[in-house]
């Protein structure tokens, strides 16, 4: 059996997480779901997310549609109060270094471009969707592996731009002095949040049942550390394909 949290994991949350994951594994134990006493470390990865004995994890939108929809069950979307944006919706933050004289997204056609990886639906395929609106793609491109890089990377002047999720940069604002060097730019579109996902021979609702529990009955000083709000009952059809979000098909 296996399970992870892995979307917002750093340093500063283990204790939350670990509290939070006790609940959840009690909560599922009780609705029969056997469920492993630790969490995967950087539990992440298609093959991870596919493994027939996946009790929970978290992933990102994009591998989700892309990849994941007809291979895992969907067990709901957790909330964390994104400003301007629906419940189980977060979106993106374009950070540019602090005083950077261009004032708008279209002035930043050729600056380069740091993201995280090819398949963050925050990191990246969010930005190039923003970016076409203005006509243009961001193709001057610094792959740098993680939120938290891509950050450093515009305020060390390795990059010019990056898109940051919402939720991730928070945590930045909170603990890292980077944040310091930077200013928000512009937001994207609100989008389907990080879902939490198990294995197809799971029942989803009783996941969902789970963690909803066990978000009730996690103590204030963690819920507040993690952010989250609820768990959202988001379905498959919230999260659409690359054809339906652009108007193919």
């Amino acid at each position: 059996m296996f399970a992870s949290l892995p979307m917002y994991d750093r340093p500063e949350l283990t204790r939350a997480h670990g509290a939070y994951w006790a609940l959840i594994r009690t909560s599922l134990e009780k609705r029969g779901i056997d469920a492993p006493k630790q969490l995967t470390p950087n539990g992440l990865g298609i093959a991870f997310w596919t493994d027939p004995t996946l009790v929970l994890s978290q992933t990102c939108g994009y591998p989700y549609r892309t990849s994941l929809k007809d291979k895992v069950t969907l067990v709901g979307t957790p909330d964390y109060g994104v400003t301007g944006c629906p419940p189980g919706y977060y979106r993106s933050c374009f950070v540019v270094r602090a005083g950077d004289a261009r004032a708008d997204l279209a002035a930043f056609g050729d600056a380069r471009f740091a993201f995280n990886e090819l398949g963050s639906q925050s990191g990246f395929v969010a930005a190039q969707t923003e970016a076409a609106r203005y006509g243009f793609q961001l193709d001057n491109r610094v792959e740098t592996g993680a939120h938290r890089r891509s950050a450093a990377a515009v305020a060390n002047g390795q990059a010019d731009i990056a898109c940051l999720d919402a939720v991730t940069w928070r945590f930045i604002q909170m603990y890292d002095d980077v944040a310091d060097q930077l200013d928000v730019l512009t937001m994207t579109s609100p989008t389907p949040g990080l879902p939490y996902i198990c294995a197809l021979s799971i029942d989803g609702a009783a996941v969902f049942s789970a963690v909803n529990e066990a978000l009730s009955a996690l103590p204030v000083e963690h819920k507040n550390a993690l952010m989250i709000k609820r768990i959202v009952p988001l379905q498959p059809a919230d999260y659409p394909s690359l054809d339906q979000e652009a108007g193919v098909g």
